[in-house]
């Protein structure tokens, strides 16, 4: 029950830490001292003090209002203390931010043992309690900003005391919180995917809580903190709050037990109408205008904009979430979504993904029960007003077309289109549409998520390229899928209705697939168990699909070969070879953006089960080593992608001067098709309704000829093709 209770006089601002949890010989500053910098503090004077109470102001014990040499009383009026409170330099200074110029000094606020730091302003705080705050600080208008004995500051911890079911868990992937984590300071999406994904790995989810509890102190009595230079003003309620250096909050209604990473390099700003409760947020992130969240991380350098609302979820780096509803969620770096009227919800999507207006992403339309879950690979881009169910899996780079998927679908083939045709009611599938059709977006997204990424401290590592391990695998598997279906396809078209094993139907189909499209278009090519439902899943343009992507897997390979041979001037066919011999590592993991080998996040997993890896800053420290040694893990497997895909062991010289040259041909045919995609804008003559002529046009848009990516591109295609005549000549 929240009941008020009654206390005697003198008991504000002591006895902050309740006596059982107070170490013998301790007092109740001891963990406060270790907060801060000791300085040489020292009482009032006489005329010190003389001065404070001429200026209005009070205090219960003037005793322990201590203060440094550089103290001037006349900066303080109208002020109320209460317990110890230790104020640093205080002098005839204006301090200004943003043009809003402000004196220092404390004036008509509440102060209750706090520390404050040099050349600070506080004015109109009506309730200041048990807070740290930094040099130069502006806090200004604030109704109320304290910290309890207990804070947590958004940590999934329990301080000495607390029972199990005060702890804060945040509840992501689906509605039941079946893969519930708990956050912690400096979390990022690899540590949360690890803890939700295998739940069925028990030793794993116990060392995990136990870490996480370990990394914080559990005692009471830590203060709130607000670092140097940070500007708080016009705002309701702070509660158990820890705020970086140069953090900018404006306007907030509530930000209750919370950390705010923020520096001078990456600062963060929470602004208008904000309600912040029981989170985690990276450095320089922004947060504005009415929005809320509720149990959540925010990676580092993402947004929150127009009354977002993020509630149980962890929004990965890089990110921009505005105005729509977003709940039990992990998401990856790199994730964009807008317009008020979108919502996702008990998804994990992996990252570089896109949520366009209307969609509707994992409602209760199949079940009165909780929401499932729903799995997105890369780049996945729902399109305006498209509604899909729980439970779905969809490979890397789907996009799905305007519509309102009826069923549960399982989308094994990367790169593709999605279409629920109701006239025909057939599902249909277009397999590497982007490379086909849509070659300026992709080419354009590994340019745009890299330029984008501002981060200066950079804990989760991210692969930006859309053609990686990850895709090069999903590609084979498509591949294979449809060698098998054609055959299928052709068989049925030839009345032969005998079993015919996956193998065989995969060599019939590979040289169908390998022959002129001609007798392949006249099939009907249909894909299996791809959606919930009896009717037809149509393949649509098969055999231009399966040449795209071949050539998407050739690309891939040379690309980082040559970016090998680069990165060893005397490096050619031989020891290329020699280097990165091996088999094809077929399983990959998407570790919160940073891609692994499943062996290698097995063993990760082990280590942490058995104590070798004791700390998160000891897991991090693995991710990183795993990093430092990805590009190698990629240029292994791109040499043996290159071999797999023509069916030898090693290469010939020929085959490898006739690899590179073809990858000339296909960077030429990226050159053109990023033209030909975006020349389609400014062609459309709808487009060009809009305005008077041509001239206005130019004058709003620009032309073709002057886009900066086109003219990029070329000039990559125009570098790419003397460093391969280079490598050639190599021998």
């Amino acid at each position: 029950m929240d009941n008020i209770t009654i206390r005697p006089a003198g008991s504000i601002g002591r006895n902050f830490i309740p006596s059982e949890y107070l170490p013998p010989e301790k007092n109740e500053y001891y963990l406060r001292n270790t907060q801060i910098s000791q300085q040489p503090w020292r009482h009032l004077s006489a005329d010190e003090l003389e001065q404070l109470v001429k200026n209005g102001n009070t205090s219960d014990n003037w005793d322990e209002i201590l203060v440094t040499d550089e103290f001037d009383p006349k900066m303080i009026k109208n002020s109320e203390f209460f317990g110890l409170v230790r104020i640093g330099r205080m002098q005839n200074v204006i301090l200004e931010h943003h043009d809003l110029q402000i004196p220092a000094g404390i004036t008509n606020s509440l102060i209750i043992a706090c520390d404050i730091g040099d050349d600070v302003a506080i004015h109109d705080v009506r309730y200041l309690a048990h807070t740290i705050i930094g040099n130069r600080c502006i806090l200004a208008n604030i109704d109320e900003m304290h910290t309890t004995n207990h804070a947590k500051f958004g940590n999934g911890i329990l301080k000495e005391g607390e029972p199990e079911n005060v702890r804060t868990w945040l509840e992501l992937m689906n509605e039941t919180g079946s893969r519930s984590v708990l956050p912690f300071d400096g979390m990022i999406p690899a540590d949360a995917y690890l803890w939700a994904k295998y739940r069925d790995d028990k030793p794993l989810l116990e060392k995990f809580k136990e870490i996480t509890q370990n990394q914080f102190d559990p005692r009471r009595g830590y203060y709130g903190t607000i670092g140097d230079q940070c500007v708080i003003k016009n705002s309701r309620i702070l509660k158990d709050v820890k705020v970086g250096p140069h953090c900018y909050i404006k306007g907030a209604n509530k930000l209750k037990n919370l950390t705010i990473n923020s520096s001078p390099e990456e600062p963060s700003q929470i602004g208008e109408g904000v309600e912040l409760v029981n989170g985690i947020i990276g450095y320089g992130c922004h947060i504005f205008y009415g929005c809320k969240a509720v149990r959540f991380i925010l990676g580092n350098n993402s947004n929150l904009k127009y009354g977002a609302r993020l509630i149980h979820s962890f929004l990965g780096a890089n990110s921009t979430i505005s105005c729509c509803e977003v709940l039990y969620n992990l998401i990856f770096p790199a994730h964009e979504q807008h317009h008020n009227n979108s919502f996702l919800i008990a998804s994990v999507v992996l990252g570089q993904s896109n949520t366009a207006a209307g969609a509707t992403i994992g409602s209760n339309h199949n079940s009165r029960a909780n929401d499932n879950e729903i799995q997105a690979g890369r780049g996945f881009w729902p399109g305006l007003c498209s509604s899909v169910k729980h439970s779905c899996r969809f490979a890397s780079f789907t996009l799905l077309a305007k519509g309102d998927y009826p069923a549960e679908m399982d989308i094994p083939l990367p790169f593709s289109l999605l279409n629920n045709n109701v006239a025909q009611d057939q599902l249909e599938v277009m397999p590497a549409f982007w490379w086909q059709y849509n070659m300026y977006a992709l080419a354009r997204n590994s340019w745009k998520f890299q330029n984008r990424d501002k981060r200066c401290i950079k804990l989760q590592n991210i692969e930006f390229d859309s053609l990686a391990p990850d895709t090069a695998e999903e590609i084979f598997h498509a591949l294979h899928l449809l060698e098998i279906w054609t055959a299928k396809a052709a068989l049925r078209r030839k009345g032969d209705t005998g079993v015919k094993s996956d193998e065989k139907c995969a060599r019939i189909g590979r040289e169908l697939l390998t022959g002129p499209p001609e007798p392949v278009n006249q099939l009907e090519v249909l894909g299996e168990n791809m959606e919930k439902s009896r009717r037809k899943v149509m393949i649509l343009k098969a055999h231009n699909s399966y040449h795209a992507y071949r050539d998407m897997l050739h690309y891939y390979a040379i690309k980082n070969l040559v970016v090998y041979l680069q990165a060893n001037p005397q490096a050619n066919l031989t020891s290329l070879q020699e280097a990165l011999k091996g088999p094809r590592q077929r399983d990959w993991i998407n570790l919160g953006g940073q891609l692994v080998p499943t062996g290698h996040v097995d063993q990760v997993r082990a280590d942490i089960a058995a104590g070798s890896l004791p700390t998160w800053d000891t897991i991090h420290q693995r991710y990183d080593d795993l990093w430092q040694n990805y590009p190698l893990e990629k240029q292994k497997h791109a040499l043996a992608t290159l071999c797999d895909l023509y069916g030898v062991t090693e290469l010939s010289k020929n085959l490898w001067h006739d690899a590179l040259q073809k990858a000339v041909t296909i960077q030429e045919f990226i050159r053109d098709q990023v033209y030909i995609s975006r020349k389609k804008d400014f062609d459309n003559p709808f487009r060009q309704a809009t305005y008077r002529n041509i001239d206005e046009m130019t004058a709003a848009i620009g032309t073709i000829e002057d886009n900066s990516f086109v003219k990029q591109v070329r000039n990559e295609t125009d570098q790419f093709r003397e460093i391969v005549s280079e490598i050639i000549r190599r021998g």
